[in-house]
C-alpha cells in the first residue's frame, strides 16, 4: 500500500469531516475518488488505502482499469458525459450513472438495463443521479434548474432506473459566494423533487457536489456525496 496515498486520502477525509462539523451536520459524506487518466496500479493502490468508491469520467478508461480490479471490493459510478454509443460498455462496470441530463439518454440506459436483468447480467434498476447546470456556463453539461423537476419525474417513471439524487458541477469562479449559490440550487432542486410526492423520487436524496478546491463549500452547502481527484492522486497526467 502506497504511504502516500493513503495520507492524502487521510488528509481529504478530515477536511470533509471538518466542513461537515462547521456547517452542524452529523451525517455521513461520501468521498468519491475521481480516477480520471490514474494508472491502475495506483487506483489499486487507492483502493487498498481505503478508497473504495471510484468515479470515471471515460467510457474506454473504465472498461481499461475495472477488468483489473476485479479482486477488490470496490464500487464504481461513471461521472462524466456519456454518449449513447457507449451505454452498454459502462454498464457493464458501472453501478450508478451519475451525469444524466437528457430523455434519449434515459431511454437508452432504461432498455440496456432491461435487457441486462431480462439475461441475468443485473440484479435490479440502475442507480442515476440527474445532473443539474446550476451555474448556468456553457461549458457544463445538465438541465437546467428550471426544468429538473419535470425531467426528475421523468426519469423515475422508467421501470429500470432507480433516482438516487442529482449531480453538479460548481461554478467556475474564484468568487466562495457564487460557487456556493450553484451547490445551494442543487439542493432547492433535491428539495422540491423529494417532496412533491412523485412516484420514483422519494429515494432521491444524494446531492453529488464538489471537488478538491471546493469541496468545503459543497458539504456545508448539503453536499451528501464529494468528488475528489487531484488532492488525492496529484496532478492529472497529460491528456
Amino acid at each position: 500500500m502506497s504511504d502516500d496515498l493513503g495520507a492524502a486520502l487521510a488528509s481529504v477525509q478530515a477536511r470533509v469531516d471538518a466542513a461537515a462539523r462547521d456547517a452542524g451536520r452529523d451525517e455521513d459524506v461520501s468521498l468519491l475518488l475521481a480516477v480520471k487518466t490514474v494508472p491502475l496500479e495506483r487506483v489499486r493502490e487507492a483502493i487498498s488505502a481505503g478508497g473504495t468508491l471510484l468515479g470515471h469520467n471515460r467510457a474506454q478508461e473504465l472498461g481499461a482499469i475495472e477488468p483489473g480490479l476485479t479482486d477488490l471490493a470496490h464500487e464504481t459510478h461513471f461521472i462524466g458525459h456519456l454518449q449513447s454509443n457507449k451505454v452498454n460498455q459502462v454498464l457493464r462496470w458501472a453501478s450508478c450513472v451519475q451525469t444524466l441530463d437528457s430523455a434519449a439518454l434515459a431511454q437508452r440506459l432504461d432498455r440496456a438495463r432491461g435487457r441486462a436483468l431480462d439475461e441475468g447480467e443485473a440484479a435490479g434498476p440502475l442507480d442515476v443521479l440527474v445532473q443539474v447546470n446550476t451555474s448556468g456556463e456553457e461549458s457544463k453539461s445538465g438541465v437546467t434548474p428550471e426544468n429538473a423537476a419535470a425531467f426528475a419525474a421523468d426519469v423515475a417513471a422508467h421501470h429500470h432506473l432507480r433516482l438516487r439524487g442529482f449531480m453538479t458541477i460548481g461554478a467556475n469562479s474564484p468568487d466562495s459566494a457564487r460557487v456556493r449559490a450553484s451547490y445551494e440550487a442543487l439542493l432547492q432542486v433535491r428539495d422540491t423533487v423529494v417532496g412533491s410526492g412523485q412516484a420514483g423520487t422519494e429515494e432521491a436524496h444524494e446531492l453529488s457536489m464538489g471537488m478538491s478546491g471546493d469541496l468545503e463549500i459543497a458539504v456545508a452547502a448539503g453536499a451528501t456525496m464529494v468528488r475528489v481527484g487531484s488532492a488525492i492522486f496529484g496532478a492529472r497526467l497529460t491528456e
